[in-house]
Protein backbone atom coordinates (compact mmCIF):
# COMPACT_ATOMS: atom_id res chain seq x y z
CA UNK A 1 0.00 0.00 0.00
CA UNK A 2 0.61 3.68 -0.14
CA UNK A 3 0.51 5.63 2.68
CA UNK A 4 0.24 9.33 2.85
CA UNK A 5 0.86 11.41 6.11
CA UNK A 6 0.39 15.05 6.87
CA UNK A 7 2.52 17.23 9.59
CA UNK A 8 1.44 21.02 8.70
CA UNK A 9 3.24 21.80 5.27
CA UNK A 10 5.10 18.73 4.48
CA UNK A 11 3.48 15.56 3.77
CA UNK A 12 5.13 11.97 3.28
CA UNK A 13 4.41 9.38 0.97
CA UNK A 14 5.66 5.80 2.32
CA UNK A 15 5.38 2.54 -0.01
CA UNK A 16 4.78 0.08 2.20
CA UNK A 17 5.35 -3.48 1.13
CA UNK A 18 8.46 -4.40 3.34
CA UNK A 19 8.72 -8.04 3.45
CA UNK A 20 9.48 -7.49 -0.81
CA UNK A 21 11.43 -4.31 0.17
CA UNK A 22 8.76 -2.11 -0.69
CA UNK A 23 8.15 -3.61 -4.43
CA UNK A 24 5.24 -1.67 -6.09
CA UNK A 25 2.61 -3.75 -6.94
CA UNK A 26 -0.48 -3.07 -9.57
CA UNK A 27 -2.87 -1.81 -6.70
CA UNK A 28 0.08 0.58 -5.58
CA UNK A 29 1.00 2.50 -9.30
CA UNK A 30 -2.82 2.70 -9.53
CA UNK A 31 -3.33 4.47 -6.39
CA UNK A 32 -0.04 6.71 -7.15
CA UNK A 33 -2.23 8.16 -9.71
CA UNK A 34 -4.29 9.47 -7.36
CA UNK A 35 -1.42 11.03 -5.23
CA UNK A 36 -2.29 14.71 -5.91
CA UNK A 37 -5.79 14.68 -4.62
CA UNK A 38 -4.72 13.58 -1.27
CA UNK A 39 -2.40 16.41 -0.61
CA UNK A 40 -4.56 19.60 0.70
CA UNK A 41 -3.58 23.41 -0.58
CA UNK A 42 -1.51 23.86 2.51
CA UNK A 43 0.95 21.63 1.63
CA UNK A 44 4.03 22.95 0.34
CA UNK A 45 6.46 19.71 -0.17
CA UNK A 46 6.22 16.31 -0.50
CA UNK A 47 8.73 13.59 0.79
CA UNK A 48 8.56 10.16 -1.15
CA UNK A 49 10.51 7.21 0.83
CA UNK A 50 10.25 3.84 1.22
CA UNK A 51 9.02 2.01 4.66
CA UNK A 52 11.80 0.85 6.50
CA UNK A 53 15.18 0.00 4.53
CA UNK A 54 14.36 -0.39 1.34
CA UNK A 55 13.22 2.83 -0.98
CA UNK A 56 11.40 0.48 -3.24
CA UNK A 57 12.79 -2.68 -5.43
CA UNK A 58 10.70 -1.95 -8.75
CA UNK A 59 7.51 -4.25 -9.01
CA UNK A 60 6.53 -6.99 -7.79
CA UNK A 61 7.44 -9.92 -9.54
CA UNK A 62 5.13 -12.10 -7.61
CA UNK A 63 2.11 -10.25 -9.38
CA UNK A 64 4.12 -10.74 -13.25
CA UNK A 65 2.79 -14.23 -14.38
CA UNK A 66 -1.29 -12.99 -13.69
CA UNK A 67 -0.40 -10.34 -16.81
CA UNK A 68 2.99 -10.18 -18.38
CA UNK A 69 2.82 -13.11 -20.64
CA UNK A 70 -0.11 -11.46 -22.71
CA UNK A 71 0.43 -8.65 -25.08
CA UNK A 72 -2.69 -6.47 -24.18
CA UNK A 73 -2.88 -6.76 -20.91
CA UNK A 74 1.19 -6.09 -20.33
CA UNK A 75 0.69 -3.08 -22.62
CA UNK A 76 -2.53 -2.02 -20.23
CA UNK A 77 -0.10 -2.56 -16.93
CA UNK A 78 2.48 -0.43 -18.38
CA UNK A 79 0.34 2.56 -20.14
CA UNK A 80 -2.41 2.52 -18.11
CA UNK A 81 -0.82 1.51 -14.65
CA UNK A 82 2.78 3.02 -14.51
CA UNK A 83 2.58 5.74 -16.76
CA UNK A 84 -0.38 7.76 -15.03
CA UNK A 85 1.73 7.01 -11.63
CA UNK A 86 4.89 8.66 -12.60
CA UNK A 87 2.86 11.20 -14.35
CA UNK A 88 0.70 12.09 -10.80
CA UNK A 89 4.33 12.86 -9.01
CA UNK A 90 5.55 14.81 -12.14
CA UNK A 91 2.12 16.99 -12.41
CA UNK A 92 2.95 18.01 -8.77
CA UNK A 93 3.59 21.65 -8.27
CA UNK A 94 4.86 21.32 -5.22
CA UNK A 95 8.82 20.65 -4.69
CA UNK A 96 9.28 16.34 -4.25
CA UNK A 97 12.42 15.29 -2.57
CA UNK A 98 13.19 11.67 -2.50
CA UNK A 99 14.80 10.21 0.57
CA UNK A 100 16.94 7.35 -0.80
CA UNK A 101 17.77 3.99 1.31
CA UNK A 102 18.76 0.46 0.25
CA UNK A 103 16.96 -0.43 -3.13
CA UNK A 104 16.24 1.67 -5.69
CA UNK A 105 15.59 -0.63 -8.83
CA UNK A 106 13.21 -0.98 -12.21
CA UNK A 107 10.14 0.90 -10.56
CA UNK A 108 11.58 2.71 -8.01
CA UNK A 109 14.42 3.98 -9.65
CA UNK A 110 11.12 5.79 -12.01
CA UNK A 111 9.36 7.35 -9.27
CA UNK A 112 13.14 8.57 -7.83
CA UNK A 113 13.99 10.02 -11.28
CA UNK A 114 10.12 12.22 -10.40
CA UNK A 115 11.77 14.01 -7.76
CA UNK A 116 13.02 17.29 -7.38
CA UNK A 117 15.15 16.81 -5.28
CA UNK A 118 17.33 12.77 -4.62
CA UNK A 119 18.90 12.59 -0.92
CA UNK A 120 20.48 9.06 -0.68
CA UNK A 121 22.19 7.50 2.24
CA UNK A 122 25.45 5.27 1.18
CA UNK A 123 23.86 2.37 2.03
CA UNK A 124 21.37 2.72 -1.20
CA UNK A 125 21.71 0.95 -4.38
CA UNK A 126 20.12 1.91 -7.85
CA UNK A 127 19.80 0.00 -11.10
CA UNK A 128 17.23 -1.17 -13.22
CA UNK A 129 18.30 -5.53 -13.81
CA UNK A 130 15.80 -6.09 -16.12
CA UNK A 131 17.36 -7.86 -18.57
CA UNK A 132 17.87 -11.02 -16.07
CA UNK A 133 13.96 -11.61 -16.43
CA UNK A 134 14.19 -10.83 -19.87
CA UNK A 135 12.04 -8.34 -20.50
CA UNK A 136 12.92 -4.91 -21.99
CA UNK A 137 12.18 -1.57 -20.01
CA UNK A 138 8.57 0.31 -21.11
CA UNK A 139 9.52 3.42 -23.86
CA UNK A 140 7.93 5.65 -21.63
CA UNK A 141 9.42 4.96 -18.94
CA UNK A 142 13.05 4.45 -20.61
CA UNK A 143 12.42 7.96 -22.08
CA UNK A 144 11.65 9.40 -18.26
CA UNK A 145 15.07 7.84 -16.75
CA UNK A 146 16.98 8.92 -20.00
CA UNK A 147 15.92 12.69 -19.27
CA UNK A 148 16.83 12.48 -16.00
CA UNK A 149 19.58 9.84 -15.23
CA UNK A 150 21.44 10.22 -18.58
CA UNK A 151 22.11 7.15 -21.74
CA UNK A 152 25.46 6.38 -20.69
CA UNK A 153 23.74 5.60 -17.33
CA UNK A 154 20.74 4.06 -18.61
CA UNK A 155 22.78 2.00 -21.18
CA UNK A 156 25.09 0.03 -18.45
CA UNK A 157 21.60 -0.03 -15.92
CA UNK A 158 19.99 -1.86 -18.85
CA UNK A 159 22.35 -3.75 -20.69
CA UNK A 160 24.78 -4.61 -18.81
CA UNK A 161 22.22 -5.18 -15.83
CA UNK A 162 24.61 -3.49 -13.43
CA UNK A 163 23.51 -2.01 -10.14
CA UNK A 164 25.35 1.11 -8.84
CA UNK A 165 26.20 3.04 -6.03
CA UNK A 166 24.84 5.39 -4.35
CA UNK A 167 28.65 7.15 -4.63
CA UNK A 168 28.71 6.83 -8.31
CA UNK A 169 25.13 8.18 -8.83
CA UNK A 170 26.09 11.19 -6.98
CA UNK A 171 29.02 11.42 -9.17
CA UNK A 172 26.65 11.04 -12.15
CA UNK A 173 24.06 13.69 -10.92
CA UNK A 174 21.48 11.66 -10.40
CA UNK A 175 21.62 12.29 -6.59
CA UNK A 176 22.11 15.64 -5.27
CA UNK A 177 23.07 14.75 -1.90
CA UNK A 178 24.57 11.68 -0.21
CA UNK A 179 24.74 10.98 3.89
CA UNK A 180 25.18 8.64 6.00
CA UNK A 181 22.65 6.50 6.67
CA UNK A 182 21.72 7.84 10.00
CA UNK A 183 21.51 11.10 8.88
CA UNK A 184 19.10 10.10 5.71
CA UNK A 185 15.66 10.98 7.38
CA UNK A 186 17.64 14.50 9.54
CA UNK A 187 18.68 15.74 6.40
CA UNK A 188 15.77 14.85 4.15
CA UNK A 189 13.49 16.84 6.91
CA UNK A 190 15.78 19.92 7.12
CA UNK A 191 15.42 19.98 2.92
CA UNK A 192 11.81 19.85 3.34
CA UNK A 193 11.42 22.19 6.05
CA UNK A 194 13.65 24.68 4.33
CA UNK A 195 11.60 24.31 0.77
CA UNK A 196 8.21 24.89 3.79
CA UNK A 197 9.55 28.02 4.68
CA UNK A 198 10.01 29.74 1.32
CA UNK A 199 7.47 31.37 -0.89
CA UNK A 200 4.40 28.80 -2.26
CA UNK A 201 4.22 30.69 -4.96
CA UNK A 202 7.91 30.90 -6.25
CA UNK A 203 8.00 27.34 -5.63
CA UNK A 204 4.75 26.49 -7.80
CA UNK A 205 5.87 29.23 -11.07
CA UNK A 206 9.28 27.96 -10.83
CA UNK A 207 8.04 24.38 -11.05
CA UNK A 208 5.84 25.10 -13.88
CA UNK A 209 8.71 26.91 -16.22
CA UNK A 210 11.16 23.91 -15.10
CA UNK A 211 7.95 21.65 -16.73
CA UNK A 212 8.60 23.79 -19.85
CA UNK A 213 12.11 23.73 -20.37
CA UNK A 214 12.56 19.74 -18.75
CA UNK A 215 9.50 18.04 -19.79
CA UNK A 216 10.14 14.96 -18.44
CA UNK A 217 6.20 14.33 -18.36
CA UNK A 218 6.20 14.26 -22.07
CA UNK A 219 6.93 10.96 -23.02
CA UNK A 220 4.29 9.93 -20.23
CA UNK A 221 1.53 12.28 -21.72
CA UNK A 222 -1.10 11.39 -24.09
CA UNK A 223 -2.29 8.16 -22.61
CA UNK A 224 -6.06 7.83 -23.74
CA UNK A 225 -7.64 4.41 -23.46
CA UNK A 226 -5.63 0.66 -23.29
CA UNK A 227 -6.73 -0.05 -26.79
CA UNK A 228 -5.01 3.50 -28.03
CA UNK A 229 -1.93 2.98 -26.50
CA UNK A 230 -1.92 -1.02 -28.00
CA UNK A 231 -2.93 1.04 -31.19
CA UNK A 232 -0.22 3.61 -31.19
CA UNK A 233 2.85 2.18 -29.47
CA UNK A 234 2.53 -1.21 -27.40
CA UNK A 235 1.90 -3.49 -30.17
CA UNK A 236 5.86 -3.36 -30.98
CA UNK A 237 7.09 -2.25 -27.66
CA UNK A 238 5.08 -5.46 -26.01
CA UNK A 239 5.21 -7.98 -28.55
CA UNK A 240 7.68 -9.60 -26.31
CA UNK A 241 5.28 -10.86 -23.95
CA UNK A 242 4.86 -14.43 -24.51
CA UNK A 243 8.49 -15.02 -25.49
CA UNK A 244 10.49 -18.29 -24.07
CA UNK A 245 13.35 -15.69 -22.72
CA UNK A 246 10.43 -13.27 -21.03
CA UNK A 247 8.83 -16.10 -19.50
CA UNK A 248 11.97 -18.24 -18.76
CA UNK A 249 13.56 -15.27 -16.65
CA UNK A 250 10.07 -14.41 -14.39
CA UNK A 251 10.12 -18.17 -13.52
CA UNK A 252 13.39 -18.43 -12.74
CA UNK A 253 12.86 -15.93 -10.29
CA UNK A 254 10.17 -17.18 -8.70
CA UNK A 255 11.52 -20.37 -8.30
CA UNK A 256 14.61 -19.02 -7.22
CA UNK A 257 17.16 -20.66 -9.97
CA UNK A 258 19.65 -19.01 -12.21
CA UNK A 259 17.45 -18.21 -15.81
CA UNK A 260 18.61 -19.96 -19.13
CA UNK A 261 18.43 -17.82 -21.89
Amino acid sequence: MLRVELDGALATLTICNPDRRNAMTRAMWRSLANVAAQLPSQVRCLIVRGQGDHFSAGGDISEYPDFRFEENSLAHFHEEEVAPGLAALLDLDIPVIAMIDGFCMGGGLEIAACADIRIASEHASFGAPIAKLGMPMAPREMALLLRVAGEVTVREMLLEACTLSAQEMKVRGFVQRLVRADELEIETQRSAQRIAALSPQAARLNKQVLKRFFDRKQPLAGIESAQNAIENIANPAYAYAPSAEHIEGITAFLQKRIPVF
